[in-house]
């Protein structure tokens, strides 16, 4: 047996493995940066096509290429037959909404002619999926897209039949724009592994996919909303919080394996989510988790001194989400449509690169075997 590790290191932890100048990511600061621009200001002020444009052309778009690109991802949005076909079949047999969307991503090859196409069907078309199979798992027809609404309005719009108010669409998008990327993630790697073999958009995506389905990567928003409601008031948020960490559980929504201090994403969550709650005139769920939140962080503290376990995109994910109206199963194909323009980002640049990544791996098994007839062993 080979022993030693000889550079060898588990998940690649700190190995650069590729070069970006879509995000960068300072977990010691709580530092986002999307292209130059800090997440923050992106994210509370930008249309979602803005960003998808200034993470696949390094700039953001005049007036007039707006309304282009606009236009270009608004023509993109209608599914292929063959696409609505699966869903239907799928959706006979209960099948998880995002399996169901790793399935469907897979078919939108059908469709487009080039890589450009292909770039804007996803992006396009993603929503498209993930509504009609929600409205089909629940009894009702898949609606077609609605051209006169922006990408975040629409995707809303096709999930519930309604023209969603203009606090749900900020909202929305706020989301959409904080997740759309984050440092070479386990998703964007899935994606650019793929794209460096001459593979297509469609088949780099569909990984990636897969990759953020694995609930290491995907997160979990919906058991971190979960403990909000099983806590139910805020005099009660110590002494339930208390016992799960003398149990040795998680408290999901906190911790951060790159962010040391609090996520920056978290915190444009939590005004977002505000915000929405404040016009919708119902703000007793958010103070709810803004009270459990400070319970949680402090005694954090107090069990695991040291490692200062700080809220996370998925505590403030969960809450946004929800004064959505969206159900938990839809939480991550959610984070899916909004980090879809990154993964694409990222397989563009890896198509510049125009080279295969191919690490090196260590072997461990034996070196001497000697090779016995089945007779003889």
């Amino acid at each position: 047996m080979i022993k030693g590790t000889n550079g060898y290191i588990p998940g690649l932890a700190g190995v650069i493995a590729a070069q970006t100048r879509l995000s960068h990511v300072d977990g010691q600061l709580g530092e986002l940066i999307i292209s130059g621009y800090p997440v923050a200001d992106l994210a509370q002020q930008a249309f979602f096509e803005e960003v998808i444009y200034l993470l696949w052309y390094d700039r953001l778009p005049n007036q007039d290429e707006l309304v282009t690109f606009t236009s270009e991802l608004t023509a993109q949005r209608s599914l292929p037959q063959a696409t609505l076909a699966l869903l239907e079949a799928i959706a006979a047999e209960n099948v998880p909404p995002m399996d169901a969307l790793r399935m469907a991503a897979g078919t939108l090859s059908l469709g487009p002619v080039d890589e450009r196409q292909a770039a804007l069907a996803l992006v396009a078309r993603l929503p498209t999926i993930v509504a009609a199979y929600w409205r089909l798992c629940n009894g009702r027809s898949p609606l077609a897209p609605n051209p006169a609404l922006s990408h975040a309005a629409n995707y809303l719009y096709m999930l519930t039949g309604d023209i969603p108010a203009v606090a749900l669409t900020r909202g929305l998008e706020t989301y959409l724009n904080t997740v759309v990327d984050h440092g070479l993630n386990a998703s964007t790697f899935a994606a650019r592994v793929i794209i460096a073999t001459n593979s297509d958009m469609v088949s780099a995506v569909t990984g990636a996919i897969g990759a953020l389905k694995g609930p290491l990567h995907g997160g979990a928003p919906g058991p971190a909303l979960d403990m909000v409601f099983e806590i139910g008031k805020i005099d009660d948020a110590e002494t339930y919080i208390r016992a799960k960490l003398e149990r040795g559980e998680r408290l999901m929504g906190f911790g951060h394996r790159v962010y040391k201090v609090r996520d920056p994403r978290a915190e444009i969550l939590a005004t977002a989510a505000e915000q929405m709650y404040q016009a919708a005139g119902d703000m007793a769920l958010y103070d709810l988790a803004k009270g459990v939140e400070k319970t949680a962080v402090a005694l954090l503290a107090e069990y695991k001194p040291g490692r200062n376990l700080q809220t996370n995109v998925e505590f403030y994910t969960a809450l946004l989400l929800h004064g959505l109206g969206l159900e938990t199963d839809l939480f991550t194909p959610t984070f899916a449509i909004g980090r879809v323009a990154g993964w694409i980002g990222h397989c563009l640049e890896q198509q510049r690169e125009g080279r295969i990544i191919r690490p090196l791996s260590q072997y461990t098994g034996e070196l001497a075997r000697q090779w016995l007839p089945v007779s003889e062993r």
